[in-house]
């Protein structure tokens, strides 16, 4: 009698739980729920991946210790101090001392070797290699704002083709078979917009930091490269200026017999009596 009861007891518990059981919401893996947004959802995986790899090489470029080595700083101030200006270029162009600062250096001075003006121009020379560099530099970081601008895109584009698929779902579809093409079609709409927005909000403010900071490096590294190159430049930030002969040789001063040779005398004006007689 009491296994009876027992049983009994047993029994019914498994009864009432089993509604529960019921009940609960299978759970969905990360992959079911890429999946579930359809190819789109594949391709904001891959936008996410170069993303996240951009962001990586950001971190790894935008460092002082990077941009500017210490023992190019070293290296390059000793020589521009001694006015060894083709040895610090040649230091410079050294595959172990590239850098931002070397090439921004070594992209001046040598275009001031090739100038008539020589260093007279090199402060204008050091802006135009400065901003070939920050050009090169950017590139990463326009690559994370492509990616901010792309994901929600993509993730609208999800949107619209789930929409249409679900309305014509809607038209086409009756009984449990369009329910359960329309909640596919649903899904490719949200997870493709949750999938760009989350793309797009880390991307973006990812973009506004490295701005950030490439903007005080490159201005304090710009002033570092006009501090090392003082040196190499006159009073006041100039090169001296050559002397006429020296910038002109074609300026010859005259020699002795072109100063002995008499100069030929102007003919004499015709008088009026000459005239006169000439015409009788």
């Amino acid at each position: 009698m009491d296994l009876q009861l027992s049983s009994l007891m047993s029994y019914l518990v498994l009864a009432a739980d089993e509604p529960a059981v019921a009940a609960a919401p299978p759970s969905q893996s990360l992959l079911g729920f890429v999946q579930a947004g359809g190819f789109l959802s594949f391709v904001l995986v891959g936008v996410s991946v170069i993303a996240v790899g951009l962001v990586i090489a950001n971190l790894l470029i935008l460092r002082r210790a990077k941009m500017a080595p210490d023992h190019v700083i070293s290296g390059l101030e000793r020589l521009l101090r001694d006015r060894q200006v083709e040895a610090a270029v040649k230091f410079a162009k050294e595959p172990e001392n590239e850098s931002f600062l070397a090439s921004v250096i070594a992209a001046g001075l040598s275009k001031c070797a090739r100038s008539a003006f020589g260093m007279l121009e090199l402060r204008t020379a050091l802006e135009d290699a400065g901003a070939r560099e920050v050009d090169r530099l950017e590139r990463v970081n326009h690559g994370i704002g492509l990616c901010a601008a792309v994901a929600p895109m993509l993730g609208l584009l999800g949107t619209v083709i789930g929409m249409i698929g679900a309305f014509s779902t809607i038209g086409t579809m009756e009984g449990a078979s369009r329910s359960v093409a329309l909640s596919g079609y649903m899904s490719i709409a949200l997870v493709t917009t949750a999938e760009g927005l989350f793309i797009a909000v880390p991307c973006t403010i990812a973009f506004s930091l490295f701005r950030r900071r490439q903007d005080r490096l490159v201005n304090e590294l710009g002033d570092l490269a006009e501090r090392l190159c003082q040196p190499v430049m006159g009073p006041g930030g100039a090169a001296p200026v050559q002397s006429p002969t020296a910038a002109a040789p074609m300026m010859q001063r005259p020699t002795a017999q072109a100063l002995a040779t008499p100069m030929p005398r102007p003919a004499a004006p015709i008088s009026a009596a000459s005239r006169g007689g000439t015409g009788s």
